[in-house]
């Protein structure tokens, strides 16, 4: 059978194209298939790189995952600190998008640039000045609020803090989002609900809500994939401590790679990290599709 082709479309042109999707399948072969594939067999051994070691241990490392207590700290501390930032990202994306959408804001361009200036900005320079910003002698936020805390060196705190810069960094990224959301909507529906008299909070909850669930469910889910993977804010700020008061999950799988050099258990919760990360995800996409 010979392949039909466009009649514009020259010979070429067809070479072209199948030259760069036969790159794309090498690309992705090379550097995710078969990194993964490694890691996943390398989850079955006792595995260091250094040594040379490459015992096989057949599920001993997932057993040591689902009975290592630091792993369900860190799995606890991932839960809390990715719920509150997303509802925080997402709240706080929704009400400013909202405002800057209204009538009375000009300008809404320079807006929008502002709140996403943080989003594009390295995680590991933001990081370093909070850090900073977090110190009980010099930092600035001890200094501006009349406080006296050692915010990452207080378990109580040290979570909170790393939370309240994940917020302040990322819910831009929410305030782009929702401006495109609110920008797409039909004018007819919002037109209809001015028509049949609603206030303006009715037609946010009535009228806003519900045509923006699509970018809310979309947010949400990039969230939940990015949060649970969280580790270089937590590297920088706290490594951890104080204890293992701000120990994630991903934090854990850094340490365990290449710090410890013990790649087969990080292999281990790397997939074990992937399949909840799965499970959020499906479990989003369920109450999503119940609520419809």
């Amino acid at each position: 059978m010979f392949r039909k082709t466009h009649p514009l479309q020259s010979r070429s042109e067809i070479v072209l194209r199948d030259i760069v999707v036969i790159a794309m399948v090498i690309f992705f072969t090379v550097f995710l298939i078969v990194p993964i594939g490694i890691a996943f067999v390398g989850s079955f051994h006792e595995w260091n790189p250094l040594s040379g070691t490459y015992n096989f241990l057949g599920l001993e490392n997932y057993k040591e995952v689902f009975t290592s207590a630091l792993f369900g700290k860190s799995m606890i501390n991932t839960v809390i600190f990715s719920v509150v930032v997303i509802i925080f990202r997402v709240g706080l994306g929704l009400g400013i998008a909202c405002a800057i959408n209204s009538a009375l804001i000009k300008c809404k361009s320079l807006y929008r640039a502002i709140y996403y200036m943080p989003v594009v900005t390295p995680m590991v320079a933001v990081a370093f000045v909070w850090k900073f910003m977090y110190n009980p002698q010099i930092g600035t936020i001890n200094q501006i609020f009349g406080l006296d805390v050692n915010w990452l060196m207080n378990p109580k705190t040290a979570l909170l803090a790393v939370m309240i810069m994940t917020i302040w960094k990322d819910f831009g990224y929410a305030v782009v989002m929702f401006m495109a959301g609110l920008l797409s909507l039909p004018a007819d529906a919002m037109e209809a609900a001015k028509v049949d008299g609603a206030s303006s909070w009715q037609t946010f909850r009535y009228v806003t809500l519900p045509l923006l669930k699509p970018m809310t469910l979309f947010v949400v889910i990039t969230s939940i994939i990015s949060y649970i993977q969280a580790y270089v804010q937590i590297l920088i700020m706290t490594e951890g401590g104080p204890g293992t008061a701000t120990y994630l999950a991903s934090y854990i799988i850094y340490d365990e790679a290449f710090v410890k050099y013990n790649f087969g258990y990080a292999s281990a919760l790397s997939f074990v990290l992937f399949v909840i990360t799965a499970v959020f995800t499906w479990l989003s996409f369920r109450v999503s599709g119940k609520q419809d």
